[in-house]
């Protein structure tokens, strides 16, 4: 039996025909993108900018679309961006790590289950901060670095034989997220944030299983060892009272 590679990105493009797919591999991206739209305010006009890293298939644009903002998405997958830009997002090419994107850009960046897929999530984390203008929200939701995260997340869901599951070798859990180090850097770049538990509402989970729902609705809880959102605000400066 060959090698389980694990967090292969290459399972984005190769499944890309199926972002949309109510009961596919990427389901839970989609239930995902509704929970982090509720975190974003109404635009202030029409040019503020609403940037999506690792947009992916571009999910959160049917949210995004009715409050007002420039929607552009940021990833890596050629197939994935094409899906985007088929359904409105203003898709780029473009890494993570270093965002080709100028400071103080966006009024909103959000940054959804990409943290956990790379390196040095941290970094990220200063680029979304960098370019979020002072007064924006930053949003983010990953898997924390917990012993339960990875048994949930890995043994258990990319092997489940259900639909909307990952893949298997979707993660590693090696690069999931130390909840204290991301509210640190966060905090070190003007940002400060809060997290919140996720979780799927269990007769929404049980109807889609039943197939008698095609979307769960996540809901908060207080613990977030598991899934767990976070959403920040960056400090005005020009607010501040002078000396």
């Amino acid at each position: 039996m060959p090698r389980l590679v694990r967090n292969n990105l290459a399972v984005y493009d190769d499944l890309a025909d199926r972002w949309w797919d109510p009961r596919g591999p990427f389901a839970g991206l989609g239930w995902l993108a509704a929970s982090r739209a509720e975190q974003i305010r109404p635009a202030a006009n029409g040019s503020s900018v609403l940037v999506d890293i690792a947009c992916g298939g571009g999910l959160l644009q049917p949210y995004a679309a009715g409050k007002g903002y420039v929607h552009i998405g940021v990833d890596l997958s050629p197939r994935s961006l094409q899906v985007a830009r088929s359904h409105g997002v203003r898709a780029i090419r473009a890494d993570m790590n270093q965002l080709p994107l100028a400071d103080e850009c966006a009024e909103v960046v959000v940054a959804g289950e990409c943290l956990e897929h790379v390196p040095d999530p941290y970094q990220v984390v200063a680029e979304c901060c960098r370019i979020l203008k002072p007064g924006g929200v930053l949003i983010v939701d990953t898997a924390a670095n917990t012993v339960l995260a990875r048994v949930l997340g890995i043994t258990l869901l990319e092997n489940a034989p259900c639909p909307g599951t990952p893949p298997r070798g979707t993660h590693d859990h090696r690069l999931f997220v130390d909840r204290r180090r991301l509210i640190r850097t966060c905090a070190r770049h003007g940002v400060t944030m809060r997290l919140t538990g996720l979780r799927p509402r269990l007769l929404d989970l049980l109807l889609f299983l039943l197939r008698r729902r095609l979307a769960v609705k996540l809901v908060p809880m207080a613990w977030t060892g598991l899934l767990f959102q976070g959403v920040g605000t960056k400090a005005d400066t020009r607010l501040l009272p002078g000396p």
